[in-house]
């Protein structure tokens, strides 16, 4: 299989089906089957950040899928948001429902039904409650397996609070979390911005969102926290009674880091031309055994092989590819599937009690005596992390620039992934403005960045001409 990552559809493409990622030939458009090779990934993901989640207090709980229409109904913002993109259960059997039911796009009106049964007084908050399940959106756009589908999976955390204080500290601890696991673990870099007004979640009172590049320059969304304010707790009737005796609304936030689209995210990123390349604590299999062997070594070189997997395999996802194929042939097919590390084993090299380790990241070799694999094996992985980071942060950086005016947003949008333009406000009045951008240049105004406070001075809007007051970016968008 040639692969050409300068063609990043193309690449995309191929490497979705040759990687046996995602089958496309479901019979409903925007549901794609995932593959065991994604899955197994994305469930070593979920488990990283379900670890982060837990050790930040929250706990997990499980909601039903169908959400009564008249729970929607509640906050008029989120009807409004939401219900175009709800997909509507209105029959069971052969019996019409009474009430149609909503297929989850997201769990507030879900979650927030129970919480008013449940938070009562002020030694009931924070209440930190996480799920995780897929949900369905009814997206009109077009679709792209993990990029965007109707279909997704992903973490989502509910949290009520005694004080607008307490739910903005749950804001930045959501952006702590995001850091520590998609930056840190996942190696995908981001900008987190805060979303304009007129591109906030549904019901919420600000949106707070990651975003990254991928490699044609277009911007993806990561997780997004919300300040969901008091709008919610209001609608849904989430109250508690203070220290004092007083009868208070919660404050709430809400955070969804989807699984499914960050995994688009780690593959494009990464990936180079020969396929995969996957962090190694991520990785379905983390070390393939390519035995080297003729015919008349064959049984006394895969023995040597299988007593070396069964050592390894206390600490490692191991697999020995004892095929009929070439090595030639093995080597190329695990680096395409992204698997860190490749031992080569031959005769040589067991008479010399060493084996030969292959980082997928870099290509280098190394020999390392058998006792000693673990360690070199351990100290592999650690450095592969630190240099897909710091390959992807490096890249990362070279892509955002600056224009003041819509002729240097067409130059530079083309080159570029965000563009840092002055804009008259990041307020409802202003969406004119954000439409005339994307009308003309196809571009998303992505928000601010979030703590900075820089202003501009002198500065006229990249749209209007009115006197900037504010830094947005701008980025073309999945």
């Amino acid at each position: 299989m040639k692969l050409d990552k300068s063609d990043f559809s193309e690449w995309y493409n191929a490497i979705t089906k040759e990687a046996g990622l995602c089958d496309l030939r479901y019979g409903i458009k925007g549901f794609v089957v995932f593959m065991p090779w994604s899955v197994m990934t994305m469930n070593r993901m979920f488990g990283m950040m379900e670890r982060e989640v837990e050790r930040t207090g929250h706990v997990p709980a499980l909601f039903p899928a169908l959400i009564p229409e008249h729970y929607f109904m509640k906050e008029e913002d989120h009807v409004e948001g939401f219900v175009p993109e709800v997909f509507w259960v209105t029959q069971a059997g052969n019996n019409p429902l009474e009430e149609k039911y909503g297929m989850r796009p997201t769990s507030e009106t879900a979650m927030y039904s129970m919480y008013a049964l449940w938070i009562h007084g002020h030694t009931d908050l924070p209440f930190k409650l996480y799920q995780r399940c897929q949900v369905w959106r009814y997206e009109t756009k077009a679709t792209k397996p993990f990029i965007r589908s109707r279909e997704f999976y992903w973490i989502e955390a509910h949290n009520c609070f005694a004080t607008r204080e307490d739910a903005m500290n749950q804001v930045r601890e959501d952006m702590g979390m995001t850091e520590n696991v998609i930056h840190q673990q996942y190696c995908i870099p981001f900008l987190f911005f805060k979303r304009p007004q007129w591109d906030k979640f549904a019901g919420a009172e600000n949106t707070f969102a990651a975003d990254t590049l991928m490699p044609d320059g277009r911007t993806l969304q990561l997780p997004s926290t919300h300040m969901l304010g008091q709008n919610f707790s209001r609608a849904f009737g989430i109250k508690f009674t203070d220290e004092d005796g007083e009868e208070k609304h919660v404050w709430q936030t809400c955070y969804g880091p989807a699984i499914s689209r960050i995994y688009a995210a780690l593959i494009s990123i990464h990936g180079d031309d020969k396929g995969l390349v996957l962090p190694f604590r991520l990785a379905p299999v983390q070390v393939v055994i390519v035995p080297i062997f003729r015919d008349e070594t064959r049984d006394m070189v895969l023995k040597e092989c299988r007593k070396l997997k069964e050592s390894l395999s206390e600490d490692f996802a191991v697999k020995i590819d004892d095929s009929n194929n070439t090595p030639g042939y093995k080597f190329n097919y695990w680096e395409m599937k992204g698997v860190p590390v490749r031992l080569e084993v031959g005769p040589r090299d067991i008479e010399k009690n060493e084996a030969v380790l292959v980082r997928r990241d870099t290509g280098e070799k190394a020999s390392a005596r058998t006792e000693e694999l673990k360690g070199k094996i351990l100290e592999a992985a650690e450095s592969m992390r630190q240099n897909l980071k710091k390959k992807a942060d490096e890249w990362f950086s070279t892509k955002t620039s600056l224009a003041k005016d819509m002729d240097g947003l067409e130059k530079e949008i083309e080159q570029n992934g965000f563009v840092r333009v002055p804009f008259c406000s990041d307020g409802l009045e202003a969406k004119e403005c954000a439409d005339a951008l994307k009308e003309k240049h196809h571009a998303n105004v992505r928000g601010s960045l979030f703590g900075s406070d820089e202003k501009p001075e002198g500065e006229k809007c990249v749209a209007c001409g009115k006197d900037a007051t504010i830094y947005l970016y701008v980025a073309r968008q999945y």
